[in-house]
């Protein structure tokens, strides 16, 4: 059995159970089967400060462990992560 291909269209949910599309839609006239995630709003919930703290206590946390340690030039590591890799599909 061949996996089905799944595309991501971003909408909203409506107060009257509808989705409006914020892009293009699906394409084609039949109706389409979807899954709604509804994404977990806990951060829109916190203040500025509290984000702030939680993004101090996570980068306090990965110096304490040495987490990017083993990088010697981190310019250097920046531009090798950063170069343009062929995508998957494509030959150049």
């Amino acid at each position: 059995m061949e996996a089905a291909l799944s595309r991501t269209y971003d909408a909203v949910l409506t107060g009257d159970h509808r989705l409006e599309w914020k892009g293009s839609p699906p394409p084609g006239p039949k109706p389409v089967n979807v899954q709604v995630v509804v994404p977990d709003d806990e951060h829109d919930r916190l203040s500025d400060s509290e984000r702030g703290a939680m993004m101090a206590d996570a980068l306090a946390e990965l110096a304490r462990i040495g987490a990017f340690g083993e990088i010697d030039d981190p310019a250097e590591w920046e531009r090798e992560i950063r170069r343009d890799r062929p995508l998957p599909g494509r030959h150049e």
